[in-house]
């Protein structure tokens, strides 16, 4: 979780769309916390899907 996490932070540093904020966090040494919040369920669908498939990859680089 943590690996995921700081390959997250720089992500999570630019505002990707004004209409949803990201927010991310561990708990503990496993747990991976992503909060989405979203003006319409567009803007959080989108959000959702672009921070889970991110990751998703970087899941699949520790893999590697």
């Amino acid at each position: 979780a943590g690996r995921i996490y700081r390959s997250l932070l720089p992500e999570l540093a630019d505002e990707v769309n004004p209409r949803s904020v990201v927010a991310c966090r561990l708990e503990g040494e496993n747990t991976l916390v992503l909060t989405v919040t979203a003006q319409d369920t567009s803007s959080l669908r989108a959000a959702l899907n672009m921070y889970l498939r991110l990751v998703n990859v970087a899941d699949e680089m520790q893999d590697l």
